[in-house]
């Protein structure tokens, strides 16, 4: 107890100073004003092209981001900022060929007007806006809106995004469980433009989850997946490494509608599955990693993974080549890279609400205690997110994959949706998940039985601190497990039920 509370406490501050004060670190372009500042008006208003409240009688930086504060212009109309989505497809181009930041001329080519629009590049992808990017190489809707803090570096940009769940967890059933411990995460996503048609991107992800979840986990009726001191975990979700991602990617426009990219990751995600749970908005509230993770979207901390991909207008088409075999126990390290394991995937995002994708993959040899194992693993998504105004949004997500081990095919299914409209957040998830007496690790009389279990869960989450660059949030949660009757022996008689209570921090949204 007393080392999963100095873990919480060690988490909790890593993210607070990372991402609490949105000057830290940040280094922008300063402006030859020379002739121009002479040549502007007396009583002249200045403002930032990135924070538009920001107004002055004088030209400098902004106070909030460092940037060149430029002239409101004549008429006092205000910069803006093309952060979310275009309105049709036009734009859409538009925005992209501009590169980062471009001034708007007048027909005689001044700029006295000074309307200025942004486009924020995917991190991957430099034909993509930056609401588009989630986990690895993969899409969510180019609505969904985005929790983090942004710094400009020049034309470089750095966005930081991360969340903790300091909580008590209390399962029920002969094989649950009870714990306080904290999972959590923290992410940074780079990008340094080379020209106006060329990019690099970075990325870093890292959890302290060795520290606050411990060797097995944090208890989670019918999870199974990976080890701990030699032997399967079940009932429990296994911490993640340290280093979940380390990546390098490098993009290139051809044409206003083509472009491609090349996405380098120790570890990295391959392109197999949807957008891991807990960068999904539909997932984003849930502590819990859903118990069809490993049917679903599990390869995203792979030790060594190259992908490469092909995007014209809003269908992409990759491959990647990975390593099989998940991450071993030691949590701290960089385990051996492989490559023996093939994946494709197509995503298509017809309107800027939906997300879709369907994909297929190959890998090896996915647990250290079962080596002879050999996975096909087809998944299929549709994530659609509502915008329901300036702080209200409405995310849903229908999630299907299924394993072929050798030639056992089990299934899984999912839906989850998230509510939230301004200091509420209302949350749901239904899964139904097909697992062999292997997975759930029963006696040898019945390790060959596969059965279907169900899980439910609905939420709550009442944010005590909104919008002011750091969200803290109070919620709890309700879940309801049903087994088939071949399970009573081990887990009882059904149902089972978990709760948990806790505390959501996470960046503010992304204005």
């Amino acid at each position: 107890m007393q080392k999963s509370v100095v873990a919480l406490v060690t988490v909790a501050s890593v993210l607070a100073l990372t991402i609490a004060n949105g000057q830290v670190g940040a280094v922008q372009p300063t402006a030859d004003q020379g002739k121009q500042q002479k040549e502007q008006e007396k009583g002249s208003k200045y403002t930032c092209p990135m924070h538009p409240e920001v107004v002055m009688d004088h030209p400098g930086k902004c106070p909030k981001c460092g940037m060149a504060l430029v002239p409101l212009g004549p008429k006092n109309k205000r910069p803006t900022l093309n952060v979310q989505r275009p309105t049709s497809n036009g734009a859409e181009r538009a925005s992209h060929e501009m590169g980062p930041m471009k001034m708007q001329h007048d027909e005689q080519g001044h700029d006295h007007e000074h309307e200025m629009t942004m486009s924020m590049q995917s991190s991957i992808n430099i034909a993509d806006r930056m609401n588009r990017e989630s986990s690895g190489t993969a899409w969510v809707p180019d609505s969904t809106p985005m929790y983090g803090h942004m710094f400009m570096f020049g034309e470089d940009m750095l966005m930081l995004h991360g969340a903790i769940f300091p909580r008590y967890t209390n399962v029920s059933t002969r094989r649950g469980d009870d714990r306080i411990d904290a999972p959590n995460w923290i992410m940074a996503m780079y990008s340094h433009p080379l020209t106006d048609s060329a990019q690099l991107g970075f990325r870093a992800m890292m959890s302290l989850d060795p520290l606050t979840e411990g060797g097995r986990g944090y208890p989670l009726l019918f999870q199974s997946g990976e080890s701990w001191h030699d032997q399967p975990l079940h009932d429990r979700q296994h911490p993640h490494d340290l280093f979940d991602e380390l990546s390098l990617s490098y993009s290139q426009k051809f044409a206003a509608d083509l472009s491609g990219y090349f996405y380098f990751g120790y570890p990295g995600e391959p392109a197999l599955g949807p957008p891991t749970f807990m960068h999904r908005l539909s997932a984003m509230d849930n502590p819990d990693a859903p118990i069809g993770h490993h049917w679903q979207d599990s390869t995203h901390i792979t030790f060594g993974v190259a992908t490469i991909g092909a995007q014209w207008k809003n269908v992409k088409i990759e491959g990647s080549a990975f390593t099989g075999r998940e991450p071993d126990e030691n949590r701290y390290d960089f385990d051996r890279p492989r490559f023996d394991s093939f994946s494709g995937r197509i995503s298509w995002n017809p309107i800027q609400n939906l997300a879709l994708q369907v994909s297929h993959g190959y890998i090896k040899s996915p647990e250290a205690l079962g080596p002879d194992v050999k996975r096909h693993r087809t998944t299929a998504s549709a994530i659609y997110n509502q915008p329901l105004g300036p702080d209200s949004n409405w995310s849903t997500s229908f999630v299907w994959g299924q394993n072929n081990d050798s030639g056992e095919i089990t299934q899984s299914f999912l839906l989850e949706t998230n509510y939230q409209r301004n200091r509420d957040t209302v949350y749901a998830r239904w899964e139904r998940v097909e697992k062999s007496g292997h997975e759930l690790v029963l006696r040898d009389a019945d390790m060959e039985r596969i059965f279907s279990v169900n899980a439910v869960t609905i939420g709550y989450v009442r944010d005590l601190s909104h919008g002011n660059k750091i969200d803290v949030g109070m919620g709890g949660q309700f879940s309801v497990n049903v087994w088939p009757n071949g399970l009573d022996r081990y887990y009882g008689d059904g149902p089972g039920y978990a709760f948990e209570f806790f505390l959501r921090i996470r960046p503010s949204l992304h204005r």
